[in-house]
């Protein structure tokens, strides 16, 4: 499945009949025109999800429908760049923590690590009880 925006209709007046009157839609996949078989009566604007292969043909009427895209649903409520905030946000902590590892001076000694020092508390410490 795709998610693809409605650009604009697509108006063909010479059409094979196993078309029959199905309304065709330009959708935007990316930055990839494709022309999608509308089964759901989107407009422009509209998110949809579309469907491809042998699912789009079924989707679209029948098994031998001549489609190889077929829109199958409109999306009520999404924001397609709400996920690319939040990953770039990711990615620049990441990088800004993996640069402050690299500037943190070695000429200063460790801190002691108590933790390997005294065993965890409600364990031996490896000593026989």
């Amino acid at each position: 499945m795709l998610i693809c925006k409605v650009v604009k209709p697509l108006v063909s007046t010479n059409r094979i009949p196993d078309f029959e009157h199905k309304h065709l839609q330009v959708v935007l996949d990316g930055s990839t025109q494709k022309v999608a078989v509308d089964a759901v009566g989107c407009i422009p604007g509209d998110w949809v999800i579309c469907v491809g292969s042998s699912a789009a043909r079924e989707a679209a009427g029948s098994k031998s429908y001549p489609s190889d895209l077929t829109i199958v649903g409109i999306i009520d409520h999404w924001d397609p760049d709400a996920g690319k905030a939040s990953v770039k946000s990711e990615t620049i902590a990441t990088s800004e923590s993996a640069a402050k590892t690299e500037i943190a001076p070695s000429s200063q000694p460790a801190a002691p690590n108590s933790a390997a020092q005294s065993p965890a508390p409600g364990s031996n410490g490896g000593g026989k009880i």
